[in-house]
């Protein structure tokens, strides 16, 4: 009886890091990263690759709440453990406190590559919308889905390379007018969760236990931390 991880696939360069600094071997299941669009689609999804996982004594969900998208979720047989964030933006800066002072200084919309690679993102959204309406009209409807935020935050999580991002990144910015910054990442949720440090900033399961409301509520984070809906925000 081991260990195995299931995970969003935008985070899937910083665990393959992860698990190359604390030495583990754990097998991994990736989940599309589209489905964060779709809460509901996203609970199904993580449930079913649960429910296919066997011979397995924990199972590591690399995952935020991402809109309620966890509640409900257990195993029948393995124990779950994961960390105590809404959403995988304080998994990639290293704490909630980080990804909640950073909110505060202006409205900050986070960025990683994993979010550019992946196609439902807002930059994508902006190319469709030029292609069809044309850049006017696509420079107002992204004023508009963007609502009050006044800059773009690259993380660079050390799992990339950031020149290969970074001109992307800042010429968006530029386009949208807004300000354009890069911060340090960090991988130290992703160590403890992989080494076995469950604290207080990890949920564990044990088996036939499920995520509860109250358990979502009770992990102290602020209501206005989501940005747009689930993965409009990695933009998530």
């Amino acid at each position: 009886m081991g260990t195995a991880i299931l995970a969003c696939q935008t985070i899937q360069q910083e665990l393959t890091l992860a698990l190359k600094e604390t030495g583990k071997k754990y097998p991994v299941i990736y989940v599309e990263s589209g489905l964060h669009n779709t809460p509901e689609l996203l609970h199904k999804r993580i449930q079913e690759k649960i429910n296919r996982i066997d011979n397995v004594e924990t199972i590591l969900l690399v995952f935020g709440y991402c809109g309620n998208s966890i509640l409900g979720i257990k195993s029948a047989k393995a124990r779950l453990v994961l960390p105590k964030v809404d959403d995988c933006i304080p998994l990639l800066l290293g704490s909630c406190k980080t990804r909640n002072n950073l909110s505060k200084e202006m409205g900050t919309y986070f960025l990683t590559k994993g979010w550019l690679d992946n196609e439902s993102n807002l930059l994508r959204e902006y190319e469709r919308c030029v292609e069809r309406y044309g850049r006017d009209r696509a420079l107002r409807i992204m004023k508009v889905m963007l609502g009050h935020y006044k800059r773009f935050i690259l993380i660079d999580t050390g799992a990339y390379a950031l020149e290969n991002v970074l001109p992307e990144t800042q010429r968006f910015a530029e386009t949208l007018h807004l300000c354009h910054e890069v911060v340090k990442g960090s991988l130290r949720l992703f160590n403890k969760l992989l080494l076995g440090q469950w604290d207080e900033e990890f949920l564990v399961l044990e088996p036939g236990q499920e995520a509860t409301l109250q358990d979502i509520c009770s992990s102290g984070l602020p209501s206005e931390v989501s940005q747009l809906p689930p993965h409009r925000s990695l933009g998530y």
